[in-house]
């Protein structure tokens, strides 16, 4: 029989209250939640002792970062040369390339990713060991108001703010998007994650005001065939950046980390 993993939980936001709540109610069996770190006072609302990023990692053998690409840049090494093991939600921050060997590399500790909001990564990583891909192609939309950022001129600002159809708000690899798109566009890095090349995956991104859903739509090509997948997600009403399935996709990497009978891997 597998150990109980002692985890975690880095962040109480729109994805970490959904984890939380659920490991908190025995909801993934080998799994017991034991600290939930925030920077942020919580009280009583939260169902696990509130500690610091270093007192979590004293007493869990996993972490689970729900909180943004800034924990992983600033707390990813230590928490793996500690021994403690690793669960990526943010895969956005692995277009830091020195910060993704570091991650890949540094141990005791074992680093793992989430597919988060896209499906069909996994068989990417299989055809990929039958040689690269020669075109990958990801095309994200989603509402307007989600994407805009403090780097866009007030010109991008108002065709956005004024579009009545699909506006496409930047062009370019898994490397340059999610750098601009910190919290919208970690579907690109998981991606190339995926195919093991940012500069490979050529990324759109698209701003529609007609966008009930969001939406990600893979295309990928080579000598071994053609790929295509889309989905198309509820936006979190607690955070319309992220799709409302990003929390169950943590759920189940942690099922599949606690090694329950049945999961597909």
């Amino acid at each position: 029989m597998s150990r109980m993993r002692k985890v975690g939980l880095v962040g109480w936001g729109a994805i970490g209250r959904v984890v939380g709540g659920a490991v908190a109610a025995g909801g993934v069996p080998g799994v017991e939640l034991v600290a939930v770190v925030d920077n942020r006072p919580l009280g009583d609302v939260v169902p696990a002792p509130q500690m610091t990023v270093e007192q979590a990692v004293e007493h869990c053998d996993l972490i689970v970062e729900a909180a943004g690409q800034g924990v992983v840049r600033g707390w990813g090494e230590t928490i793996l040369a500690s021994g403690t093991d690793l669960l990526v939600a943010s895969t956005g921050a692995l277009t830091d390339e020195e910060l993704s060997k570091k991650l890949l590399t540094t141990g005791p500790g074992r680093v793992y990713f989430t597919g988060g909001a896209v499906g069909g990564l996994d068989l990417l990583q299989a055809v990929r060991a039958m040689g690269p891909l020669s075109e990958i192609r990801l095309t994200t939309t989603k509402l307007p108001s989600t994407l805009e950022q403090p780097w866009m001129d007030e010109q991008l600002l108002t065709a956005m703010r004024t579009a009545t159809g699909p506006v496409e708000v930047m062009r370019g690899t898994a490397r340059e998007v999610p750098v601009k798109f910190p919290k919208s566009t970690n579907v690109a890095a998981s991606v190339a994650l995926a195919v093991g090349d940012l500069d490979a995956v050529r990324v759109s991104v698209v701003a529609d005001p007609a966008a009930a859903h969001t939406s990600h739509v893979i295309e990928a090509n080579g000598p071994q065939g053609s790929y295509r997948f889309e989905v198309r997600h509820q936006p979190d009403p607690a955070n319309p950046a992220t799709s409302q399935v990003v929390p169950y996709a943590v759920l189940r990497s942690l099922a599949a980390l606690a090694a329950r009978s049945g999961q597909i891997l």
